[in-house]
């Protein structure tokens, strides 16, 4: 009985193994020829892809208002720690992990291990917290009467506006025709929206620097306060704006590098990692010059302190950085290539995070998906989705319901979660060691070892600590104009943040309850990889099993968790 056990369960793998491989070839019966998974033209298409994914709005307004708020110059203290810790190993092990499977978020943490399938599964949304206060000047007063007509609280929605409405329609599709045809379409739209908005930030920061006024602006956004590095929720902000800004944890970056060939160097010389996390904080840092020098120079001409001009949120890109346009010579023109820029740190953030969703469906149901035009029927639903979710916020309510959303959902208490579940998942169960092995396969040489002492004891315990300091300096989330989001308000972000979460805890009960033998059995056959995985081993130059390192047994796997 044993014996003919062990053959049906041999004929068994034989046969979902022919069908992977027929899956991977496009020979697999049924309509149409299943299409390739596709790759980048270029190292240049993927580099763009991730800038312009970890470099959106957050960046023009959220840092800049964040260093002032905390300290100043001192701000730089808890950032730069985060950033070394948590944020480059994180960054360097997802867009690895998605280079060397060949596949997007869920398929690839199912592949090494099953026990985490479903670790990345937040859909990200552009980080804008806060309201300006205090409306003492035309564009101000424009812009929270005229074109937000906000209300005087959440629980006050009220219509739609047609305008907003048309414009998130605009956005919506000029989205989804980005990412329509895949990778092929993304790697195109990239040089645009990934490049246009450092050449208009760069005339604002020589605007804004000649403006008077504006040395007295830079001076408030640096200066130093270290009495503030005693505050937790300093060092709070400081990793969750890593976490956001970054792209940690959304499955965005494990999608983009799995479109890389698998022997694209993810490490030589830093320019995968190391470059693209230094572009993404100095452009943080540059803007913060450029909208600092602005509000400076508009403090100066109200005859107020800068303190009542720096808001956080849309007050300092659409308040401060209009206000410089507006004494350019022909203001009409930089006014449009403004807003164009606005709109491109967006838009790219947002088809690229679509790519990464369309990328997970895909990998999981190619034989559904990857077929004549399929693809763009579960794109063309997950936009129009979200259309129609994304109308509640161009309400006068609209924004109140944002900042709910942003706070609980987009950052914070996701984001940490999810970060510690990775690196418990390849510091602990799959093994730093091994993770480090597969990366050298696919570049010829390790990572430096500081990378596996962070995947294993430094990251999830600067995220752990970090969470616990958000539980324990937990207050009521403040919105715009001194409103408190009511506890009706506040369930309903905590619901949110918990709705990408909970997928986890709840993945792993099913898999345990679907998987034969005892609890330590089911453990040990969750916590090891797949043997094969075939559209790796297609791409690969070697033909390997990418994700099985037979020198590692199951036992060794479960003991880590155990």
């Amino acid at each position: 009985m044993v014996s003919q056990a062990s053959k049906l369960q041999e004929a068994e793998t034989l046969k979902d193994s022919t069908l992977a491989k027929k899956v991977v070839d496009g020979t697999a019966e049924g309509e149409g020829k299943i299409q390739d998974r596709g790759q980048w033209a270029s190292k240049a298409e993927f580099l763009l892809a991730v800038a312009g994914q970890i470099i959106g709005l957050g960046n023009v307004w959220r840092f800049p208002y964040l260093c002032y708020k905390n300290g100043g110059g001192v701000f730089f203290v808890p950032y730069l720690l985060f950033l070394v810790l948590c944020g480059i190993p994180l960054f360097l092990l997802e867009t690895a992990l998605g280079q060397y499977t060949s596949l997007g978020g869920v398929s690839a943490w199912r592949s090494i291990c099953p026990l985490f399938g479903e670790t990345c599964a937040v859909f990200e949304g552009e980080n804008i917290s806060g309201l300006p206060v205090n409306a003492t000047s035309p564009v101000m007063e424009f812009w929270e009467r005229e074109v937000l007509n906000v209300s005087g609280g959440v629980g006050e929605l009220g219509s739609v506006h047609w305008r907003l409405a048309l414009c998130l329609l605009a956005v919506w599709v000029v989205c989804y025709f980005c990412v329509w045809k895949g990778v092929k379409s993304t790697g195109k739209a990239v040089y645009l929206t990934a490049t246009f908005p450092y050449a208009m930030l760069l005339v604002l920061l020589v605007r804004g620097v000649t403006l008077p006024g504006a040395v007295e602006g830079i001076i408030y956004y640096l200066k130093p306060n270290h009495t503030r590095l005693s505050d937790p929720q300093v060092w709070m902000d400081a990793g969750t704006q890593i976490f956001f800004s970054y792209g940690i944890g959304l499955g965005s970056l494990t999608a983009l590098g799995s479109y890389n060939k698998f022997n694209n160097d993810c490490y030589r010389y830093c320019a995968d990692t190391f470059l693209l996390c230094l572009l993404n904080s100095g452009t943080s840092f540059i803007a913060g010059f450029a909208i600092f020098a602005v509000l400076g120079f508009m403090a100066q001409e109200q005859n107020v302190h800068i303190s009542e001009i720096a808001q956080s949120g849309p007050g300092l890109a659409f308040i401060a950085f209009p206000r410089a346009v507006s004494m350019m010579p022909f203001p009409q023109l930089w006014a449009v290539s403004f807003f164009l820029m606005i709109i491109m740190l967006g838009l790219d953030t947002q088809f690229v995070s679509l790519e990464a969703l369309m990328t997970s469906l895909s990998d999981l149901y190619p034989a559904v998906i990857r077929r004549g035009r399929r693809r763009e029927l579960p794109c063309c639903w997950s936009v129009e989705s979200a259309f129609w979710l994304g109308l509640v916020m161009v309400t006068p309510g609209g924004l109140y319901v944002f900042q709910i959303y942003d706070h609980f959902s987009c950052s914070g208490a996701s984001l940490l979660l999810l970060s510690i579940f990775q690196s418990v998942a390849i510091g602990w169960v799959y093994g730093p060691d091994r993770f480090s092995n597969n990366i050298k396969s696919m570049i010829g040489y390790p990572p430096p070892s500081t990378f596996k002492l962070c995947w294993r004891y430094l990251t999830p315990a600067v995220c752990t600590g970090t969470f616990v300091f958000s539980l324990v300096s937990w207050s009521p989330l403040k919105l715009g104009k001194g409103v408190v989001a009511p506890a009706w308000a506040t369930a309903l972000g905590w619901l949110l943040a918990l709705s990408s979460v909970s997928l986890l805890p709840l993945w792993t009960i099913y898999a345990l309850m679907n998987t034969h033998g005892t609890f330590i059995q089911r453990l040990r056959i969750l916590c090891h990889p797949v043997e094969r995985s075939p559209v790796a081993r297609k791409n690969s130059s070697n033909g390997m099993q990418l994700t099985f390192d037979s020198t590692t047994t199951a036992r060794e796997a479960v003991l880590n968790v155990l």
